[in-house]
């Protein structure tokens, strides 16, 4: 028979269909039903009220296609798209703005970051070099305003006029350039866009030069994942199609496609350092994701094979063997052990010990595995204080 369930609830209507019910004349009849095309066989028993305190779950395994997975360690890189260098636009003596200024500081567009101050130099002043600049510039403008009068007149010749425009011209440009870059308190230098500083080249009151960087600024908008593979692989980079990628610090796990993902580049030759091929990827940022840490990287391959496949939280490791929970009746459970293929991080292949239609433990696996041991579950199991 079937159970048909008719939830109203808010307004709407619901229906749960319970199919393929055994209904048996009385009590007895069901309390006496045969069980030898059931396992017993390293079963435990897990009432329903025990999972309900416990993040539980069980599902059927998945035949889906699976290719050859490879697993590598991947460092995180900002892109260098991301990334802006500002350098100093004159010489002097670099003077921080705030005690703030610091390698992971927040910053936002057109803040005050640094001044740069030539005044008190005796070599190569910028304060000097302006006044110079200026008076050059203003003398080279007399000078040509006057040639210019003086050809109407015809009393100069044009190269004359030609000379005195060429003097104005290289000056006024060498006026502007500095005018531009400078005023009494020197050059004051701004943050061009929102992000963090990711590296501090200078110190306060160290001298630069026209040019020198001074502070590397970074948006984390983009991340640039770098890993490097061995050459055994090289011949099926080209198929190459995903990744999952594994957080070292929480386990967690993300998809490519998840984080807006794409595979920039893989090397087609050797790196000359370790004779490993380099791959690079790029993903969104994510938050605790900071350039220079390390993820697990699991690049996965395109292929018609297909392959049966349960979550990686189904498994449970013991001793180097592979076990799941096999769902032999609602509250009784069978460890079983079996043999596992590729993993993405996400979810593993099985070769060997279970097949397609038997439901599986995927959730609180290890909670069944101690109600074996003790025959009771903790009270606080799944509860979190």
């Amino acid at each position: 028979g079937s159970m048909i369930f008719n939830i109203e609830f808010e307004g709407n209507n619901y229906q749960v269909v319970v199919p393929e019910i055994n209904v048996y004349a009385d009590a007895h009849s069901a309390l006496h039903v045969p069980t030898t095309d059931q396992s017993t066989v390293n079963t435990i028993g897990f009432t329903k009220e025990q999972s309900w305190k416990i993040d539980f779950a069980t599902e059927l395994p998945k035949v889906e296609p699976m290719g050859q997975v490879i697993k590598t360690t991947a460092q995180i890189n900002s892109t260098p798209k991301d990334e802006i260098l500002l350098t100093a636009g004159i010489s002097g003596l670099i003077f921080l703005t705030a005690d703030g200024i610091l390698e992971g500081k927040k910053v936002v567009v057109d803040e005050l970051l640094f001044t740069i101050s030539g005044k008190d130099l005796l070599d190569n002043n910028s304060e000097v070099r302006f006044i110079e600049a200026k008076t050059a510039f203003e003398l080279a403008k007399s000078e040509y305003d006057r040639a210019s009068e003086l050809a109407k007149e015809r009393i100069i010749s044009n190269k004359e006029l030609l000379i005195a425009k060429r003097n104005y011209d290289n000056a006024k440009v060498v006026y502007n350039n500095l005018k531009d870059n400078y005023n009494r308190s020197g050059q004051s230098i701004f943050s061009p866009v929102n992000g963090f500083i990711k590296q501090l080249l200078v110190i306060n009151g160290q001298y630069v030069d026209v040019g020198e960087p001074i502070v590397s600024i970074s948006r984390n908008e983009t991340l640039f994942l770098h890993a490097d593979v061995q050459q055994k692989y090289h011949s099926i980079l080209d198929n190459i199609n995903s990744a999952t990628i594994k957080s070292l610090y929480d386990n967690k796990v993300y998809t490519l496609e998840g984080l807006n993902g794409k595979i920039v580049s893989y090397g087609r030759t050797t790196n000359i350092h370790n004779f490993l091929i380099p791959i690079n990827l790029e993903i969104d940022y994510v938050e605790g994701f900071m350039p220079g840490s390390f993820v697990e990287l699991y690049l996965k391959t395109t292929t018609n094979k297909e392959a049966t496949t349960i979550p990686v939280s189904a498994i449970l490791e013991i001793q180097g063997y592979y076990f799941v929970f096999v769902q032999i009746t609602p509250e009784l459970f069978e460890m079983r052990e079996v043999k596992i293929g590729a993993t993405d991080g996400l979810k593993t292949e099985i070769l060997q010990g279970l097949s397609k239609d038997e439901r599986v433990v995927t959730k609180g696996a290890v909670h069944i595995k101690l109600a074996r041991g003790t025959g009771a579950l903790d009270a606080h199991s799944g509860h979190v204080h």
